[in-house]
């Protein structure tokens, strides 16, 4: 079972190491106690929005990266989990885009404009 709690702990563990602070320094920032965020970090207790507001604002990290960072760790997790039961993983449905060159009307070479398309969208004809 994947659990967000965890996920997010592990997320706020690497922002606060990436910036080199301990634990007693963001705690003392975000105004909680140094246990109660150790357990954050650990995925043993679960955040509210507004311990989380403090913490990211301790951090000096947006929620949004904060919960962007979470999600992709959920995404790989999930992956993950089925790969390991053998389910087929869905993939994700991307347009091909194809590069077009097209020199001006105007017969000045040196205009010329790429436009990139979806490959299915787009009918080119040679003039």
């Amino acid at each position: 079972m994947i659990l967000l709690r965890r996920l997010l702990g592990d997320v706020l563990r690497r922002q606060r190491q990436r910036q080199g602070r301990t634990l007693r320094e963001v705690s003392s920032s975000a105004r909680v106690s140094l246990g109660y965020l150790s357990e954050v970090e650990r995925g043993q207790k679960e955040a509210s929005s507004e311990l989380l507001s403090a913490i990211c604002d301790a951090l000096d990290v947006r929620m949004s990266e904060l919960m962007r960072e979470v999600s992709d760790e959920l995404a790989l997790a999930e992956l993950a989990r089925s790969a390991a039961a053998s389910e087929p993983v869905p993939t994700p449905v991307r347009p091909t885009f194809n590069a077009v060159s097209v020199t001006s009307l105007t017969g000045v070479p040196e205009e010329r404009v790429t436009i990139k398309a979806p490959a299915e969208a787009v009918d080119v004809v040679a003039a």
